[in-house]
Parts: structure tokens; C-alpha cells; sequence
């Protein structure tokens, strides 16, 4: 009998996407509810079947995540939130949203978390926060996915839901929790009547981080710098209309959380040919790549990457070096900066000797 003859190997998939999924990543706007995978809504929908307009097929999902504009987009977010009707719920929601976050190499993940919303729908406060920690901490222990919190305010529900954010960020200050933010719609919410707030939070040691200029001009980024002292912008889209605006934010390094497919999906951009992100970039800004609320926009950090890819023209170094300013962004500590540029920089080299 011959010895028997191994098959060749098939050759590696060099490709740019096959780069970047293998890549060592941080994101740092992606929001809890909205990163709800098709499989975990369609199970909280099922659970609490009744009185939800949201679909208990999975397959089905990918129509309802359909918007219309930005206004229809909120509209079908607080759907998906009015399933989350008690802390288990909270909790599986959570570790299915590292569990994806592990699948695509995502290392660290600062999740905004909207707390104002379970806890005004009867989840109690210290169970809420019970249920992401717990979470957070099995997340990091068995998926090797840190997780770190901004707690954002709705500006769609008022100053009454900017008062529970900050007393619940203030008082009950999870320990994963490093910043506070502001989301929902832009237009008829003013930025400058969250100060207060923003005061409280940053005077207990809080980083700012509303989001600004993704449906509105330049002057909702100018109130998010100058009014809630923010050190990174959420979306900063319009920023670009003002050279102004691009001048300080290059100089003072204040970073933009870029969320390219999430602006087409709310029609905050027309076209992904049109996104400003390379105007961005050739302005020197530090610019970082997100996804936002991922399934709901049919896409992922990996496919970001990828879209950012293609508008910048990066190759493979390129795109570490895209990566690594999500890095330089984060609030991690020194050390976890270091050693997390360092695995980026090793998964690069690593690639450029096969």
C-alpha cells in the first residue's frame, strides 16, 4: 500500500475583509437594545407575544428594520425596547451582544446603555443594573469581550428622562460605567438644555459623549463642545460643512464615532457614496469606525470596517491604523490601550507573513 498523499491546501483568503475580520477590534458607539440580534428579538418578541407590532420570525426582521427617516427609525427602536420587560431579559439581551461582539474580534466595546427606558417600564433600578454587570462580567470571563457603559439620555422623552439618566449614573454608578451620553432625534432637542446633567455626571467623573451633527448643521456639534463638554462626538456628520468646526476638532484631537451605514439607513446620508467620511479623514480628524445599532441596519463592525475600507481606499495598514484610532478614542487605561494597539500591530504583521 502507497503512502497516501495530503491535498493541497486551499490558498488563504487574502482579501481585505478576510483582514479585517481576523483584526483585534474596538467600537465605541453601538447601543445595547439596538444591537439586539434578529434571533434575540424574535425570542423577546415570542416571550411577550401581545400587544408588539414586532415580528416573531427572525426572517422577517430584516423588512421591519426598514426606515423610512429618522423619525420611523425611533419609532421602531422603542418597539424592540418595550421588549425588554425585566432583568432576565436584560441580562440575555447583554451577553447576546458580546457573544456577537466575540464573533468578530471585537475585543473592547464601550455600549450605550439607555437605562431611562427599562426603568420607566418597571424594570427596578438596582435589578437593571444587577442584570449588565453580571453580563459584563461573564461576557469578559468566558468570551474575552470587555465591556464598559455610557449611559445616554432619550432627548426624545424630555428633561424628566435627563434627570432619572443622571441620578441613575450619579447614584447607582455601575462599575462598568465610564461616560454619559445623549441620543435619539436631534431636531426640536436642543442640545444646551442637557447642561445641567452633563454637569453632574462630568463632576463625578464622567466622560462626555453626546451624539451631535447627524441630523442637524454644524451648530448641534458646536453645543455638544462648547455646552456638554464632549470629548468625543457621536456621528458628527455635518461637521464638514464648517472648516471652522474641522479646524478645532483637529486641533483639540476630539474624536468622531463614524457610523457609516447607519447614516444611509436613517437617510442622514443620501448615498454611501456621498458619506463624509474621507473629507473627515482628509481633514485630520481622528476618525472611528461603528456600527450603531447593527442588525438593525443589516451590518456589523466587520462590514464597517470594510465600507470605510473602500471610501478611504486603505489597504491592510490602512486599516489597522483605522482600528487603532478606536483605540486611541477609548477610555480604557494606558495599559489596556497599549496592549490592545499591540494585538493589532502583531494580528498586521502576522498577516504580511503569510
Amino acid at each position: 500500500m502507497g503512502t497516501p498523499t495530503s491535498t493541497p491546501a486551499e490558498p488563504a483568503d487574502r482579501s481585505i475583509e478576510a483582514f479585517i475580520a481576523a483584526m483585534p477590534k474596538a467600537e465605541l458607539h453601538v447601543h445595547h437594545v439596538g444591537s439586539a440580534s434578529p434571533r434575540v428579538v424574535a425570542e423577546l418578541a415570542a416571550r411577550h407575544a401581545g400587544g408588539t407590532k414586532v415580528p416573531v420570525d427572525p426572517a422577517a426582521l430584516a423588512e421591519y428594520f426598514t426606515f423610512t427617516d429618522f423619525a420611523h427609525f425611533i419609532e421602531v427602536y422603542l418597539s424592540v425596547v418595550d421588549l425588554i420587560r425585566d432583568a432576565e431579559d436584560v441580562r440575555a439581551l447583554t451577553y447576546g451582544v458580546a457573544e456577537d461582539m466575540a464573533r468578530q474580534n471585537i475585543r473592547y466595546a464601550e455600549l450605550t446603555v439607555t437605562p431611562y427606558s427599562s426603568v420607566s417600564r418597571g424594570i427596578p433600578d438596582v435589578a437593571f443594573m444587577e442584570a449588565i454587570e453580571d453580563a459584563r462580567h461573564r461576557a469578559e470571563k468566558e468570551l474575552g469581550v470587555v465591556l464598559r457603559w455610557c449611559f445616554d439620555i432619550p432627548g426624545e422623552a424630555g428633561l424628566a428622562s435627563a434627570e432619572e439618566t443622571a441620578r441613575l449614573a450619579v447614584d447607582l454608578a455601575p462599575e462598568g460605567l465610564v461616560s454619559f451620553g445623549l441620543g435619539g432625534p436631534e431636531i426640536g432637542v436642543p442640545r444646551p438644555q442637557f447642561k445641567p446633567y452633563f454637569d453632574r455626571a462630568r463632576a463625578a467623573g464622567l466622560r462626555s459623549v453626546p451624539h451631535a451633527g447627524e441630523t442637524t448643521g454644524p451648530e448641534t456639534v458646536w453645543d455638544a463642545l462648547r455646552v456638554l463638554g464632549a470629548e468625543r462626538i457621536g456621528h458628527g456628520t455635518q461637521a464638514v460643512k464648517d472648516p471652522a468646526l474641522l479646524d478645532y476638532l483637529g486641533e483639540h484631537r476630539i474624536p468622531l464615532e463614524v457610523c457609516p451605514t447607519s447614516n444611509i439607513a436613517t437617510r442622514a446620508v443620501e448615498r454611501i457614496e456621498d458619506h463624509p467620511i474621507k473629507r473627515m479623514v482628509d481633514a485630520g480628524l481622528l476618525v472611528t469606525v461603528n456600527s450603531d445599532d447593527p442588525p438593525m441596519f443589516g451590518t456589523d463592525l466587520n462590514a464597517e470596517y470594510a465600507v470605510a475600507a473602500r471610501l478611504l481606499g486603505l489597504d491592510e495598514a490602512g486599516v489597522a491604523g483605522l482600528a487603532k484610532n478606536a483605540v486611541e478614542a477609548s477610555f480604557l487605561d494606558g495599559a489596556g490601550k497599549a496592549r490592545l494597539a499591540g494585538e493589532i500591530d502583531a494580528h498586521l504583521a502576522r498577516w504580511r507573513q503569510l
